[in-house]
């Protein structure tokens, strides 16, 4: 980058350019909104992302954020712990919560088995997964990865290791969305709805 501004306004500048989708203009107008900020406000930001790093940890049991040995979820104990819905990324958990379906608790992998990327399965927490299974108590998985290639490969890899135990396994459906139309439905989407097609009762 070309020296145009001080040494402290270009690093800021530089560092906020590392962002994911922050191109250099974007991070020059984010420079210069925390320069024009109140010292309080600017300050307050910086404050937030020093918490994030300095406080922020994986739950001991479900791998999820937390700003304490166990999550909020599985300290809860209004959730079911009987089942286990297992995700790729603690965002999952967000967009899964935000339905209010759901009472079951969580495993985060911490991504998905990708060989050609060198994400094997020990890279991730699977093993721990098994090892609560095995525990006991556990009547159901579900396996909630994401719905394509290294997701589907990863949740058939789990179910796996998961067949000589007594939990149920299962998969979330997937199929037609509430409000859309045959119409405007993908191919993949309606061979979806499809084969995973439920009796009305």
């Amino acid at each position: 980058m070309t020296t145009v501004y001080t040494e402290t306004l270009n690093r800021l500048i530089e560092e906020l350019s590392r962002l994911p989708g922050v191109g250099p203009k974007t991070a020059e107008r984010l420079a210069f909104h925390i320069l024009r900020a109140d010292t309080p406000e600017a300050l307050d930001l910086a404050q937030a992302i020093a918490d994030v790093k300095n406080k922020i940890r994986r739950c001991k049991t479900c791998y999820n954020l937390s700003e304490s040995d166990t999550c909020q979820i599985c300290a809860d104990p209004h959730r079911d712990k009987s089942q286990i819905c297992v995700v790729e990324q603690p965002k999952d958990i967000v967009m899964l919560e935000k339905t209010g379906a759901c009472r079951w608790v969580y495993h985060v992998l911490g991504g998905h088995i990708a060989p050609l990327d060198g994400i094997e399965p020990s890279d991730l927490t699977i093993d721990r997964l098994i090892e609560r299974v095995r525990a006991g108590g556990i009547t159901e998985v579900i396996m909630a990865t994401n719905p394509n290639m290294a997701g589907d490969g990863t949740a058939l890899y789990i179910s796996s290791l998961l067949k000589q135990t007594d939990a149920k396994i299962t998969r979330l459906a997937r199929g037609l969305p509430t409000g859309t139309t045959i119409e405007y439905a993908s191919g993949k989407i309606l061979t979806d709805a499809i084969i995973g097609r439920q009796q009305l009762e």
